[in-house]
Protein backbone atom coordinates (compact mmCIF):
# COMPACT_ATOMS: atom_id res chain seq x y z
CA UNK A 1 0.00 0.00 0.00
CA UNK A 2 1.33 3.48 -0.66
CA UNK A 3 -0.19 6.63 0.34
CA UNK A 4 -0.93 8.98 -2.96
CA UNK A 5 -1.85 12.74 -3.42
CA UNK A 6 -4.23 12.97 -5.85
CA UNK A 7 -4.94 16.50 -7.53
CA UNK A 8 -6.63 16.01 -10.52
CA UNK A 9 -10.20 13.74 -11.70
CA UNK A 10 -8.82 10.59 -9.82
CA UNK A 11 -9.88 12.50 -6.31
CA UNK A 12 -13.20 11.28 -6.63
CA UNK A 13 -13.08 7.86 -4.60
CA UNK A 14 -15.84 6.75 -6.78
CA UNK A 15 -13.96 7.48 -10.26
CA UNK A 16 -11.49 5.08 -8.90
CA UNK A 17 -13.82 2.39 -7.07
CA UNK A 18 -15.59 2.26 -10.73
CA UNK A 19 -12.31 1.54 -12.06
CA UNK A 20 -12.08 -1.76 -10.08
CA UNK A 21 -9.22 0.00 -7.36
CA UNK A 22 -9.81 -0.39 -3.73
CA UNK A 23 -8.94 3.41 -2.45
CA UNK A 24 -8.60 3.93 0.97
CA UNK A 25 -9.12 7.55 2.14
CA UNK A 26 -6.30 9.42 4.06
CA UNK A 27 -7.83 12.92 3.94
CA UNK A 28 -7.66 16.44 2.10
CA UNK A 29 -4.09 17.64 2.02
CA UNK A 30 -2.02 20.64 0.75
CA UNK A 31 1.21 20.25 -1.33
CA UNK A 32 3.15 23.81 -0.81
CA UNK A 33 5.48 24.91 -3.60
CA UNK A 34 3.45 23.19 -6.43
CA UNK A 35 0.63 24.99 -8.73
CA UNK A 36 -1.75 23.36 -10.87
CA UNK A 37 -1.52 23.25 -14.50
CA UNK A 38 -4.47 22.03 -17.32
CA UNK A 39 -3.18 21.29 -20.55
CA UNK A 40 -4.90 18.07 -21.74
CA UNK A 41 -4.70 16.57 -18.55
CA UNK A 42 -3.56 18.04 -14.64
CA UNK A 43 -0.39 18.26 -13.93
CA UNK A 44 1.56 20.14 -10.82
CA UNK A 45 4.31 22.48 -11.65
CA UNK A 46 6.93 23.65 -9.06
CA UNK A 47 5.99 27.07 -7.80
CA UNK A 48 7.53 28.60 -5.08
CA UNK A 49 4.70 30.44 -2.60
CA UNK A 50 1.76 28.72 -4.25
CA UNK A 51 0.17 25.74 -3.10
CA UNK A 52 -2.01 22.52 -4.94
CA UNK A 53 -4.79 21.27 -3.18
CA UNK A 54 -5.99 17.30 -3.23
CA UNK A 55 -6.80 14.23 -1.55
CA UNK A 56 -4.32 11.64 -0.37
CA UNK A 57 -5.37 8.24 -0.58
CA UNK A 58 -3.91 4.75 0.74
CA UNK A 59 -3.80 2.24 -3.00
CA UNK A 60 -1.87 -1.19 -3.05
CA UNK A 61 1.02 -0.44 -5.33
CA UNK A 62 -0.47 -3.04 -8.29
CA UNK A 63 -3.41 -1.12 -8.28
CA UNK A 64 -1.62 2.37 -8.87
CA UNK A 65 0.82 0.83 -11.79
CA UNK A 66 -2.65 -0.16 -13.17
CA UNK A 67 -4.16 3.13 -13.11
CA UNK A 68 -1.79 4.77 -14.61
CA UNK A 69 -0.45 2.50 -16.68
CA UNK A 70 -3.67 3.66 -18.63
CA UNK A 71 -3.35 5.20 -22.28
CA UNK A 72 -4.26 8.66 -20.90
CA UNK A 73 -1.99 8.81 -18.26
CA UNK A 74 0.83 6.00 -18.66
CA UNK A 75 3.11 9.25 -19.22
CA UNK A 76 3.09 10.61 -15.50
CA UNK A 77 6.32 9.66 -13.30
CA UNK A 78 5.83 8.81 -9.38
CA UNK A 79 7.49 11.41 -7.50
CA UNK A 80 7.46 11.31 -3.72
CA UNK A 81 6.06 14.42 -2.32
CA UNK A 82 5.57 15.50 1.58
CA UNK A 83 2.29 17.03 2.32
CA UNK A 84 -0.06 18.58 4.81
CA UNK A 85 -3.27 17.13 6.05
CA UNK A 86 -6.09 19.74 6.38
CA UNK A 87 -7.40 17.86 8.84
CA UNK A 88 -4.42 17.37 11.34
CA UNK A 89 -1.67 19.44 9.70
CA UNK A 90 0.29 16.33 10.01
CA UNK A 91 3.27 16.25 7.39
CA UNK A 92 2.94 12.70 5.65
CA UNK A 93 4.92 11.18 2.66
CA UNK A 94 3.00 10.56 -0.11
CA UNK A 95 3.44 9.51 -3.82
CA UNK A 96 2.00 12.23 -6.24
CA UNK A 97 2.02 11.19 -10.49
CA UNK A 98 2.75 14.29 -12.59
CA UNK A 99 3.73 14.85 -16.32
CA UNK A 100 7.30 15.13 -17.33
CA UNK A 101 7.62 19.21 -17.92
CA UNK A 102 8.44 19.00 -21.93
CA UNK A 103 5.11 17.09 -21.52
CA UNK A 104 3.24 19.36 -18.81
CA UNK A 105 2.00 22.53 -21.02
CA UNK A 106 0.94 20.79 -24.03
CA UNK A 107 -2.68 21.15 -25.26
CA UNK A 108 -5.72 22.99 -23.06
CA UNK A 109 -8.93 20.83 -21.85
CA UNK A 110 -11.82 23.04 -21.13
CA UNK A 111 -13.88 20.59 -20.28
CA UNK A 112 -11.61 19.26 -17.94
CA UNK A 113 -10.58 21.99 -15.99
CA UNK A 114 -14.77 22.76 -15.92
CA UNK A 115 -15.43 19.14 -14.07
CA UNK A 116 -12.20 19.57 -11.81
CA UNK A 117 -13.45 23.11 -10.38
CA UNK A 118 -16.61 21.61 -10.04
CA UNK A 119 -15.15 18.53 -7.83
CA UNK A 120 -12.27 20.79 -6.26
CA UNK A 121 -15.55 22.95 -5.25
CA UNK A 122 -17.73 20.15 -3.70
CA UNK A 123 -14.58 18.77 -1.88
CA UNK A 124 -14.67 22.37 -0.54
CA UNK A 125 -11.11 23.59 -1.02
CA UNK A 126 -10.26 27.07 -0.87
CA UNK A 127 -12.56 29.20 -2.98
CA UNK A 128 -9.52 31.09 -4.37
CA UNK A 129 -8.10 27.60 -5.54
CA UNK A 130 -11.91 26.49 -7.33
CA UNK A 131 -11.07 29.46 -9.26
CA UNK A 132 -7.79 28.94 -10.43
CA UNK A 133 -8.59 25.67 -11.50
CA UNK A 134 -11.99 27.20 -13.53
CA UNK A 135 -9.42 29.85 -14.96
CA UNK A 136 -8.53 27.03 -17.42
CA UNK A 137 -11.61 26.23 -18.70
CA UNK A 138 -12.74 29.69 -19.70
CA UNK A 139 -12.28 30.13 -23.21
CA UNK A 140 -13.41 33.46 -23.70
Amino acid sequence: MSKIFFYGLFMDRTLLTEKGLHPEPVGPALLPDYRIHIGERATLLPSAAHRAYGIVMELPDEEARALYSAPSVRDYKRERVQVELLDTNEIVEAYCYNLPRELSLAGANPAYATELSRLVETLQFAPAYVEEIAAFGDTS
